[in-house]
């Protein structure tokens, strides 16, 4: 399976579990509160990581890259999106809908996600990818179809917004995937876990009690922060599109989650829709895309590997630990392999 892949789909599945453990909390933690502590919690644990890392860094290679200064805006947008607007709308929308029914609705950010990818920024596509989404489309709809599953009802809209919102700050990461994928996490928490606890301290109830905010934590550290990363990562190898793809099978994790954590129950529809979701999720990872490409010059700074589009001298005492991060170029080159429109292959057909 392709490295990318792998990412998306261990991204999905944190992700999807936290759905249905962070309804769960609801009853005892005010939205505000649990929006904050969500993220704060995938904040500084990834923090915590971070500093163990850069403290343990065996030379310059292998230092936590900063985010560079070009993308500053772009990661302070997705922070506005994808860290502040979004978890409030979700998390208040949890208030009105059952544990399945929210992460049946998590399907529309995929939707909006890949619509924005190939209509807006006019990711690459083809008619494997297409029926591959196409089969994924129609699982979510069939789930969504079934009564038996959860009511989409007053919670719904919200849960659409924040849908809308995350797809957004999805096509913005993009445009920063090439920094590091933990860092851009671990900005993302911090900030919104902030901004959302600061909110909650001036317009919500009482602060939780300190066993379900440690929970909230717990969940967002997992479920937002690893995740993230992961799906950061994924970006960087796949593209949006494609990554979205796999990102949707989150729902299912999410659905089978509240099954067992929460008691639901499914109806038959889901029966029907895991053949047809597991049938685009296979269409997408044997896709096999090729053909003579140019790569111009190119001069940044991410963790890499010295795959065949990092080869490259050091100017520095390097011990072959792989990742490792540092300033390095691209020379202009012109040949054909099989690739995805990841972080260095974003060109036109």
């Amino acid at each position: 399976m392709n490295r990318g892949a792998t990412y998306a789909l261990a991204a999905a599945a944190l992700f999807g579990a936290s759905t249905p453990l962070a309804r769960a909390l609801v009853g005892a933690i005010d939205p505000l509160w649990l929006a904050g502590l969500l993220y704060a919690g995938s904040g500084c644990g990834l923090l915590l990581v971070l500093a163990v890392r850069q403290w343990g860094a065996a030379g310059p290679g292998r230092r936590v890259a900063p985010i560079a200064q070009g993308d500053v805006r772009w990661l302070v947008a997705t922070v506005v999106f994808g860290g502040v607007l979004a978890p409030v709308a979700f998390t208040f929308g949890l208030r009105g809908t059952s544990g399945a029914a929210a992460s049946l609705l998590l399907n529309l950010e995929t939707v909006f996600t890949v619509a924005i990818a190939w209509f807006v920024f006019q990711e690459h596509r083809n008619a494997r990818v297409v029926a591959g989404m196409a089969f994924i489309v129609i699982a979510c709809g069939v789930l969504g179809a079934d009564d038996g599953i959860g009511r989409f009802d007053r919670g719904a809209p919200l849960i659409a917004l924040a849908c809308a919102f995350w797809a957004l700050d999805n096509n913005l990461t993009r445009k920063v995937a090439s920094n590091d994928a933990m860092l851009v996490a671990a900005v993302k928490g911090v900030t919104g876990g902030a901004v959302n606890l600061g909110l909650a301290l001036l317009l919500a109830a009482t602060p939780p009690a300190s066993a379900p905010a440690l929970a909230a934590g717990v969940v967002g550290l997992l479920g937002y922060g690893v995740s993230l990363t992961l799906f950061v990562l994924a970006l960087r190898e796949l593209g949006v599109g494609r990554a979205s793809a796999y990102y949707a099978t989150a729902p299912f994790i999410g659905v089978a989650v509240a099954f067992v954590a929460l008691g639901e129950r499914p109806g038959p529809a889901l029966w029907v829709a895991l053949p047809l979701m597991a049938a685009g999720v296979w269409l997408h990872l044997t896709e096999r895309h090729g053909h003579a490409h140019v790569h111009e010059r190119l001069v940044h700074d991410h963790p890499h590997r010295h795959d065949p589009h990092h080869r490259h001298s050091h100017v520095f005492a390097w011990d072959g630990t792989e990742l490792h991060a540092h300033p390095h170029e691209h020379d202009p080159e012109v040949h054909s392999h099989p690739h995805f429109p990841d972080l260095h292959h974003r060109h036109g057909h």
